[in-house]
């Protein structure tokens, strides 16, 4: 993206309903790796706590963060419904030591990195970098560009590019699937078969914090 959209759009997104990207679970592709996340693992941009919730019920030691008050809020109750022990917390991505005990071991970015321009993109790996401790990882999924697709995308090389830095050694990026919520409107745009739950074309990496 050109520009990244103001905090406040994400807490307006959640007070209108429900947004295209909660779903009633977790990201597959989180899925197929969650046995990946170990140590204290961090779940950046944790929206309505679906993967929070996955890794705590598996005995994770896992926090959930959100810029939007309203997400976390949602989180937690979620959390409550399913019984599950979860803990969340509202932070700013880019200064994630004001709300979180760091470093962590692991992160999770499911549908964040996308969102940002690539001067924040830079910002936000330097972020990062600070959170996590060196031997960590960072798994990260997000929208790829295409021709079907819906929201904020990202070309392979601008995943690269972002973790580019001396303290990041990247060990994958595969193409992978994000699945979303479309309504009628967006399903004919974008030629989908009818409102409902859709798989998208996305990017799935995995980078070592080293240092």
């Amino acid at each position: 993206m050109d520009t990244t959209p103001a905090p406040r759009t994400f807490q307006e997104s959640y007070e209108r309903g429900t947004p295209p990207w909660v779903l009633d679970g977790p990201q597959p592709a989180v899925v197929d790796i969650a046995g990946e996340f170990t140590g204290t693992v961090l779940d950046v941009g944790c929206g309505a706590g679906e993967h929070t919730i996955l890794l705590a019920s598996r005995g994770v030691d896992v926090l959930g963060v959100d810029a939007a008050p309203a997400a976390v809020a949602l989180a937690r109750s979620r959390a409550d419904a399913a019984g599950v022990a979860a803990r969340f917390a509202v932070a700013d991505v880019f200064d994630l030591g004001a709300a979180v005990d760091l470093p962590v071991d692991t992160v999770l970015d499911s549908a964040v990195l996308h969102v940002f321009s690539p001067a924040d993109r830079e910002r936000y790996a330097a972020a990062l970098a600070d959170a996590v401790r060196p031997g960590g990882t960072v798994h990260v999924l997000v929208l790829a560009d295409a021709e079907h697709s819906s929201g904020p995308m990202m070309s392979e090389d601008e995943v690269r590019g972002s973790f580019a830095g001396p303290e990041w050694s990247p060990e994958l990026l595969e193409r992978s699937v994000y699945r979303a919520r479309a309504n009628a409107e967006d399903a004919a745009r974008l030629g989908l078969s009818g409102a409902g739950l859709h798989d998208f074309p996305a990017w799935r990496a995995r980078v070592r914090r080293v240092g």
